[in-house]
């Protein structure tokens, strides 16, 4: 399964990424984005932001959530247009 990730120190902050994948994409609370896992496909939401309450996980590259299949397409379709540049798909 495909795994993404935001390198916040990259990330400007332009929700080009939620527009395409709100499923995926999460605004934290300093402006910039971070990676979810939503309930609808792993059963608990989990935001990767670095916090530690549950529900929230790391950041970065250790953060990386688990893309589903049908959703795929359009977390590539973000990635590409992200002007940041900062959202890291591994396939």
């Amino acid at each position: 399964m495909a795994t993404v990730w935001i390198d916040a120190d990259v990330c400007m902050g332009a929700g080009t990424c939620s527009q395409i994948a709100p499923q995926v994409f999460h605004q934290r609370g300093d402006g910039l984005w971070a990676v979810k896992e939503d309930s609808t496909h792993f059963g608990e939401t989990v935001v990767f932001d670095g916090g530690n309450a549950p529900g929230h996980g790391p950041d970065g590259p250790t953060g990386r959530a688990r893309v589903p299949e049908p959703l795929l397409p359009l977390v590539m379709e973000a990635a590409d247009e992200c002007p940041g540049e900062c959202i890291l798909l591994e396939v």
